[in-house]
């Protein structure tokens, strides 16, 4: 058997950056052979991986970054389980090092950059490294790129959250708007530029909850106002545990309990029957108006650059009449 030293079990510390007793290990299994040492570390972190893989992980970094010429944006998600891993030297070297060598690359693709050169292995190969070496889940859930004019990233503070935004046009106007749309769009997470933007079965399942909310609004307020005709406030009888709890405090008799239940078994069932469809989808059209103003970028108000009134879409304008957003991306670890 080899004769193992320290500074053999160092020198392979040093290569892998994986801890001395599991390189002492290794080196014992492969009798001294490093490079057989290297494999059974490499096997060990697949191990690892494989035990790890249905762990959840919240955890980690986003880096949003542009070229040179701000006509690219280029973003990489990168998680872990645990925050102390997520902003730990390695991790985070690591996260840096793949994003640069992407961008010089002009890597298109998640495939592309799992696929790509780090250190004599794939990212994806040194993503099961690492997690062998940390004992974390470590993946990478999301690679994107956004190409414009006119592109601006924005990281916010932890590395928790970024947003890249790209404008029709570039210019100092652009880049100031640019800028606030981001900071914007990373505090409120629209899901979309505009209604044309929202996928049809995001529309369709917003409309599905808008009728259902509102049919079951109008049966409600059909059974309290039939529980306020019987003298019985509808806020003591809402619920079986109220009903109980409100008899035994002395606010409502057994008698009243059971008209209650009586009644709202009984009228739910009859406005029910009786509901106006027709009223039913104006309301719920009305909801997903108001989902549009609420959720998408050009009909947000704007939380940053103005005065709390004007909407991003009129704020974009007001900068430069022939100014326009493009698109946007937006990743949040843990998501």
């Amino acid at each position: 058997m080899a004769n193992i030293t320290a500074a053999d079990v160092n020198k392979l510390r040093q290569e892998t950056g994986i801890g001395m007793m599991d390189c002492k290990k290794a080196l014992v299994e492969a009798d001294g052979d490093f490079e057989k040492a290297r494999d059974i570390l490499r096997k060990k972190g697949q191990k690892v991986a494989a035990k790890r893989a249905d762990r959840s992980s919240n955890e980690g970094r986003i880096i949003a970054k542009t070229n040179a010429d701000r006509t690219k944006g280029y973003m990489l998600v990168m998680a872990c389980e645990t925050d102390f891993v997520g902003k730990g030297e390695e991790f985070v070297n690591f996260t840096d090092s793949v994003l640069d060598k992407a961008m010089a690359a002009d890597i298109k693709t998640k495939e592309e950059l799992l696929n790509m050169d780090c250190g004599g292995m794939t990212v994806a190969e040194k993503l099961v490294e690492l997690t062998g070496k940390t004992g974390e889940k470590i993946e990478c859930p999301d690679y994107l790129v956004l190409e414009a004019p006119y592109v601006e990233a924005y990281n916010h503070m932890g590395n928790h959250k970024a947003t890249l935004v790209g404008f029709n046009k570039p210019g100092e106007k652009a880049a100031e708007a640019a800028h606030n749309v981001a900071l914007h769009i990373t505090a409120m997470a629209p899901v979309a530029l505009d209604e044309n933007a929202i996928p049809q079965d995001v529309k369709d399942r917003e409309l599905s909850v808008g009728i259902e909310k509102t049919r079951l609004e109008m049966v409600q307020r059909a059974v309290d106002a039939a529980l306020h005709k019987a003298g019985i406030n509808p806020a003591h009888v809402d619920s079986d545990d109220h009903i109980n709890s409100n008899m035994a405090k002395g606010w409502i008799t057994e008698e009243q309990a059971e008209l209650a239940r009586k009644i709202k078994v009984e009228e739910a069932e009859k406005a029910a029957a009786n509901l106006n469809e027709k009223q039913i989808q104006q309301i719920a059209q009305g909801r997903l108006v108001k989902f549009f103003k609420e959720s998408t970028l050009k009909y947000q108000v704007l939380v940053m650059g103005s005065d709390g009134k004007e909407s991003v879409g009129d704020y974009i304008k007001r900068m430069d009449k022939d100014l326009a957003c493009t698109g946007f991306v937006r990743r949040q670890i843990g998501e």
